[in-house]
């Protein structure tokens, strides 16, 4: 049994943290293949871009091939058009340019003939056929400068078209290319390998994980939290654990709302209120865990009912509770407010003095009243 009491209510909870990098890049196969030599070791110290193993794969070579080839067929037809764009432009104004030069050229034959012909020294028919073939130039031209401006107004629409695929497609071949290259793993940051178990001749599907990589920014706290608490914890909240026996103030920087196995979790660093930029231990460990508690509110007066194991069977909803001559216990609606692993906060229900019984209350859910024997 436990007895109701007034009292200050801790607004805190527990915490057990550990201790984890701040941040960690996940280094997975992008297109898979088979290991064919590992270049370094979990621990290692990596820079940014250094080659942490090679992979080969058949399947990727041969698609590369055939996608460059497909890709190199598209860019040389893209090219083939825009050489006919230039020499279809260049036939209209060579076409254009002979007209011109025929115009003038029948024009003064014309001019002669019909000079020559008026003092009978050429035939009649010879001028005729001067001035018939000078009026199908002058025909022709308005013609040709129509196609021409056709021409170079197709041209003007197609060719920046052409330049973006010819670009678009340069740049899927850089793409394919780099396939390829991506067969040759490489470090995304600088920092240490903190995870990489790979043997020669293994083989791995496109997605999987290869390594991870942790760069040298420093450790944070991770925390797993019962789910109860999930709309009571904030991002900014203070916490305090206890590293090297000294307590330690650490932020709220992270809630994750998804929940795996009544949990959820987040993650604190070491900037904590009013100290921002706050230098983390020197001694902290990666994997070391470290208890405290979380500070969800201020602390305040109220009637406290100690946890027990009935909550998990009631919700806090109802209790039993003793009679004064103890000799019975009958259950009561109750009405619960914060609670923490060690106290709860009576809203309702209950009054300062009463006794509950607190033991886990299987088999009671449809009972109203228990004897107590002596």
């Amino acid at each position: 049994m436990v007895k109701v009491e007034h009292g200050i209510f801790h607004d805190l909870i527990p915490l057990r943290t550990t201790v984890v990098p701040r941040d960690t890049v996940y280094v997975d196969a992008t297109d898979g293949g088979r290991v064919d030599r590992v270049l370094v070791e979990a621990g290692d110290t990596v820079r940014e871009g250094q080659p942490l193993l090679e992979l080969s794969n058949t399947t990727l070579v041969l698609q590369v091939i055939q996608q460059e080839s497909q890709i190199n067929q598209a860019i040389s037809q893209l090219q083939q058009n825009q050489i006919e764009l230039e020499q279809n432009q260049l036939s209209n104004d060579r076409e254009l340019a002979s007209i011109d030069y025929n115009l003038v050229r029948l024009g003064k034959a014309t001019q002669r003939r019909v000079s020559l012909a008026a003092h009978g020294m050429v035939a009649a028919e010879e001028r005729d056929v001067a001035a018939d073939e000078l009026a199908y130039y002058q025909r022709l031209k308005p013609i040709q400068v129509a196609s021409g401006q056709r021409q170079s107004a197709l041209k003007d629409r197609l060719t920046p078209d052409i330049e973006q695929q010819l670009r678009n497609l340069r740049g899927d071949l850089i793409v394919v290319h780099d396939k390829l290259a991506g067969l040759i793993v490489r470090a995304p940051v600088a920092g240490k390998v903190t995870a990489l178990d790979l043997k020669v001749g293994e083989s791995r599907t496109a997605g999987q994980r290869l390594a991870e990589v942790t760069p040298d920014t420093g450790m944070k706290l991770v925390a797993d939290i019962d789910e109860f608490y999930l709309p009571r914890v904030r991002v900014g909240q203070v916490a305090t654990v206890a590293l090297d026996g000294k307590p330690v103030s650490v932020t709220v920087r992270r809630v994750s709302p998804q929940v795996r196995d009544g949990q959820f979790r987040i993650d604190l660093d070491f900037e904590a209120a009013g100290a921002v930029g706050a230098p983390q231990p020197a001694s902290l460990v990666e994997g070391a865990t470290a208890q405290g508690h979380l500070q969800l509110g201020e602390d305040r007066s109220a009637t406290l009912l100690p946890a027990g194991p009935f909550l998990e069977r009631t919700g806090g909803d109802w209790v039993f509770v003793v009679a004064a001559d103890g000799r019975s216990a009958q259950r009561r609606r109750i009405k619960l407010g914060r609670r923490t692993s060690d106290q709860l906060e009576v809203l309702g229900g209950l009054s300062a003095g009463e006794r509950v019984i607190s033991t886990d209350y299987t088999g009671l859910d449809n009972i109203d009243r228990i004897i107590l024997a002596d």
